[in-house]
């Protein structure tokens, strides 16, 4: 009997996610993937997602550069969805393959009531 078959796997990255979609790749366990949020450090400070790195879009390109690998899996997201389709571009020219734009940004991911961490919070 083939176990491989049974194995449920993590869903796969898409060029443009739901919350929904991150979730249950969270959800998973170790899931290899960063979550990138591009507002500017005191949006980031104020909520983020769980979990997410702060890499405003001026700082975007250089700093996934030095800590990220080109074929890591990456959800990136903003306030807008313009705001993150920008990012995204930014980090596919710069050769990153799998790139994620998480569509309604930090807006969509409070208003299903989705963990975030603040800077307080992280702090304590």
């Amino acid at each position: 009997m083939r176990l491989f078959g049974l194995i449920p796997t993590p869903p796969p990255l898409r060029p443009k996610s739901n919350v929904y979609d991150l979730k249950a790749r969270l959800d998973w366990g170790e899931p290899a993937l960063t979550i990138i949020d591009v507002r500017d450090r005191p949006e980031f400070n104020a909520a983020h997602i769980e979990g997410a790195v702060s890499m405003p879009t001026a700082e975007l390109v250089d700093t996934a550069l030095i800590y990220l690998e080109l074929e890591r899996d990456l959800y990136v997201y903003g306030y807008t969805d313009e705001e993150t389709a920008i990012a995204a571009a930014q980090l596919r020219t710069a050769g990153f393959l799998n790139v994620s734009e998480l569509r309604g940004g930090m807006p969509a991911w409070k208003a299903v009531g989705f963990p975030v961490e603040t800077a307080r919070a992280i702090a304590a």
